[in-house]
């Protein structure tokens, strides 16, 4: 299953790639459902996961402009247009999928986009979504999974006490 949904990354990602590449090229016969279809009919044999990749590159494509402001923050010495085009779209597919697809560890997600980042990036991509996604973590996901062990341990600590009622 691990090797489909990283099989099923590296779709999504030369999807998200030939859409930003096609569309600021300004080409308007572009369809990402075709490109999207066409890429995932390649790995017919190899990628059980469609959903999984349709989300990712849907999702992505519909919300960028949303991702790109989370993104921005964390990443302030670099301009979203000046991120290499590789890298932002890593950077996008991960984010979005850490907070859109639940049950994938984040641990997992981080790895992911750090293997994508070597097999596709610059030299220095990984070390760079590595601290941009290790912020984001620090800043987003650390907090909230603090709050749930806190509110998990503090259940565990309530004695479960049951009252009698008062017989007349």
């Amino acid at each position: 299953m691990a090797s489909n949904r990283h099989l099923g990354r590296i779709i999504a990602f030369q999807t998200l790639y030939e859409e930003e590449f096609r569309l600021e090229a300004d080409d308007q016969s572009f369809d990402l459902r075709q490109v999207l279809d066409r890429n995932v009919s390649r790995y017919k044999d190899e990628v059980s996961d469609v959903d999984f990749i349709s989300k990712l590159v849907l999702g992505v494509s519909k919300d960028h402009l949303k991702i790109d402001k989370i993104i921005q923050p964390i990443a302030p010495e670099w301009p979203i247009n000046q991120i290499a085009r590789m890298d932002r779209i890593i950077l996008r597919m991960s984010i979005f999928e850490l907070r859109n697809v639940p049950g994938t560890p984040v641990k997992v997600v981080i790895n992911e986009a750090i293997e994508l980042a070597k097999e596709f990036g610059a030299e220095n991509s990984s070390k760079f979504i590595n601290g941009v996604l290790g912020t984001y973590y620090k800043n987003e996901i650390a907090p909230k999974e603090s709050q749930k062990e806190k509110a998990t341990k503090a259940k565990k600590k309530t004695p479960n006490i049951l009252k009698k009622k008062d017989s007349i």
